[in-house]
């Protein structure tokens, strides 16, 4: 069995798979909060006990991967790995085979969790022009080419932090559930305030997919992928052609598939 994570500004999501080739097949999933200052010991009973806690017996696990969008955090993580499981993780990183060509000026600079979902996506979906959106802490949007070209992205905050932002910087306005909403018009100070997160965001989304569709596929339709904790919110929108919120783990599973076939080290950003 093959343990994943991937860890976010906000928490650390993980799953179990049965194997590589069976990708599709996750046991179980799980989140935790990806506070910094987390010692490896702290990190690895939490592991060891939520993969039991779900019926799994942990020594069963025989493969770790991972990527990380917040570096401090990588030194707990790699201790957990080893102390309790006996295992090097695999870490989605610069010097690792992708299959990507990434076309950031600084290659370097693109997310490992952006990476992981442009390599599930380019898998799922070859021979097709990709737009992802991921919504977490902050929702970013990321352009892939059907030749594996990773084009550039936006990034803008997130829903919570919208949400956090006017609770922190205004007198009167509360912190609120976020859900979708079917009017706009809240007849109240909470409905007004989830409201306006809720299509403020749907409408960042649409604007900026149509705007990528425009600059880098020439307005031929690329295939949308939304995934991430709050993709599921916008699902009677219509503006993913598939909800995913699983993309980041399978592609973290493909990544260290084609490494452990392919041991030749490669720059994240060259040619496959």
């Amino acid at each position: 069995m093959i343990l994943a994570l991937d860890v976010g500004n906000t928490q650390i999501y993980g799953g179990v798979f049965d194997t590589i080739e069976n990708g599709e097949k996750m046991l179980i999933s799980f989140r935790r909060n990806s506070k910094q200052g987390s010692s490896s010991d702290e990190v690895g009973v939490f592991l060891r006990m939520v993969i039991r806690e779900n019926g799994i017996d942990p020594t069963l696990i025989k493969q770790i991967v991972l990527c990380s969008v917040v570096p401090e955090v990588i030194y707990s993580l790699k201790g957990a790995c080893q102390k309790y499981f006996n295992i090097t993780p695999f870490i989605l990183q610069a010097g690792v085979k992708t299959g990507l060509r990434i076309r950031y000026r600084n290659p370097l600079e693109v997310g490992a969790d952006r990476i992981a979902n442009s390599i599930a996506a380019t898998h799922l979906y070859p021979d097709k022009n990709l737009i992802l959106v991921d919504l977490g802490t902050a929702t970013t949007f990321c352009a892939i080419s059907k030749d594996r070209d990773y084009l550039g992205g936006s990034i803008i905050s997130g829903l919570k932090l919208n949400m956090e932002a006017l609770e922190a910087k205004t007198a009167k306005l509360p912190s609120v559930e976020i859900v979708a909403k079917s009017e706009v018009l809240g007849l109240s100070t909470v409905e007004s305030l989830q409201s306006g997160l809720y299509y403020g965001h749907l409408g960042a989304m649409r604007e900026i997919i149509t705007r990528i569709t425009a600059e880098s596929f020439a307005n031929e339709k690329p295939f949308v992928i939304g995934t991430g904790g709050f993709s599921g919110l916008f699902e009677k929108e219509k503006i993913f052609d598939r909800i995913m919120p699983d993309l980041v783990l399978k592609g973290n599973l493909i990544a260290l598939q084609m490494n452990n076939q392919n041991n030749k080290n490669q720059f994240a950003g060259a040619e496959k």
